[in-house]
C-alpha cells in the first residue's frame, strides 16, 4: 500500500514519538529538564540487538528486555542524581548520556566499539512500529490522566508544596525517570530493528537535544503536543534530506519561529482530545443553557 520510503518515514515517526513521549513525561509533566535521554535509547538498542543476535532470544522479548534494561539503569541513576534540583540535573544528564555513549564506544569486546553492530534482524516492520506506538501512547495517556499523572504535575508545579501535601516527591521523580527510560529504551530497540545497524555516534548529545527540543516545541505539559511536534519535525527533517547541508538550519528555523509566535509551544499545556470534546460539547449545548437559561419573564 505504501512505498518503501513512505513506510520508512512512518516507522521513524513512530520510533521518535515513543522516545519523545518518554522525555515529555519527565520534562513536561514532572518538571525535570534532561539533555541525556539518547543514552537510554542507546542502551535499549544495544541490549536488544546483542540479546537477539548472540543469545538467540525472540525479537519481541529482546525489545522489552532492552526497554527494561534502560529502565533499570535510569532507576539506579535517578536515586542519587534526582536529589539535584533545577538546572543541575540537566547538566548531570549531559554527562550521563555521554558516559553511556563512551562506554559503548570503548567496550570493544562486546559492542565492537565505534564500528557498530551490523546485521541486526530487520524486525521493526510497519505493523510492529504502529502496534508499539499505539499501545504505548494509550498507556502514556492513561498514566498522565491517573493519580500518578496528577502527582507528577504537582511535583512539576511546586516541588515543596507537593511534599507538604504528602506526596513522596523523591520516589515520584525516580518513577518518572524510570518510565521515561523504558520508553526511550523501547524506541532504541525498535530503531535498531529498523536500521539493522547501530553505532554509538547515533546516540550523541545532538539526539538528546533533538528529543528535548521536540517536547518544548510541542508544548511542555501536553502529550498530544509532543506527538504533533514530533510529526512536524520528523517530516521537515525528511522533506529537506536532499539538501542535507541546509537541513539542520531549516530544522532550527522552524523551532525558532514557533518559539517566537508560540513561546508556550504548539499546544501549551492543553491536550488535543480534551480541547476538541470541550468545544464540541459547547457547540452542542442548547442556547438557553449557554446563556444562563434564557430571558426571564
Amino acid at each position: 500500500m505504501f512505498s518503501g520510503y513512505t513506510e520508512g518515514i512512518i516507522i521513524l515517526l513512530c520510533v521518535n514519538s515513543i522516545a519523545a513521549m518518554g522525555v515529555s513525561l519527565l520534562t513536561g509533566f514532572t518538571g525535570i529538564f534532561t539533555l541525556g535521554h539518547a543514552g537510554y535509547m542507546a542502551l535499549g538498542a544495544y541490549i536488544s540487538s546483542l540479546l537477539i543476535m548472540k543469545a538467540g532470544i525472540p525479537w519481541l522479548a529482546g525489545i522489552f528486555l532492552g526497554g527494561t534494561g534502560a529502565m533499570l539503569v535510569a532507576w539506579l541513576v535517578g536515586i542519587p542524581t534526582l536529589k539535584l534540583m533545577g538546572d543541575y540535573y540537566a547538566i548531570a544528564s549531559i554527562g550521563l548520556g555521554e558516559a553511556i555513549r563512551l562506554i559503548l564506544e570503548n567496550w570493544q569486546s562486546v559492542t565492537r566499539g565505534a564500528r557498530g553492530v551490523p546485521g541486526i534482524p530487520p524486525y521493526t516492520t510497519l505493523p510492529v512500529a504502529l502496534a508499539f506506538f499505539l499501545v504505548m501512547a494509550f498507556a502514556m495517556f492513561c498514566l498522565i490522566n491517573s493519580r500518578y499523572g496528577r502527582a507528577f504535575k504537582a511535583c512539576r508545579d511546586d516541588y515543596l508544596a507537593a511534599s507538604l501535601l504528602g506526596f513522596n516527591t523523591a520516589k515520584l521523580r525516580v518513577l518518572s525517570l524510570a518510565i521515561s527510560g523504558f520508553y526511550c529504551g523501547v524506541a532504541g530497540a525498535l530503531l535498531a530493528g529498523f536500521l539493522s545497524f547501530i553505532q554509538p555516534i547515533m546516540f550523541d548529545m545532538i539526539k538528546s537535544t533533538e528529543l528535548t527540543s521536540v517536547v518544548v516545541f510541542g508544548g511542555l505539559g501536553s502529550m498530544s503536543g509532543t506527538l504533533i511536534g514530533t510529526g512536524i519535525i520528523t517530516l521537515v527533517t525528511e522533506l529537506f534530506r536532499p539538501i542535507s547541508q541546509y537541513r539542520m538550519l531549516i530544522y532550527g528555523a522552524v523551532i525558532v519561529i514557533i518559539m517566537i509566535f508560540r513561546p508556550e509551544g504548539i499546544m501549551g499545556q492543553k491536550e488535543l482530545g480534551k480541547t476538541f470534546f470541550r468545544n464540541l460539547t459547547r457547540r452542542l449545548k442548547p442556547a438557553d443553557k449557554r446563556h444562563g437559561g434564557g430571558v426571564k419573564r
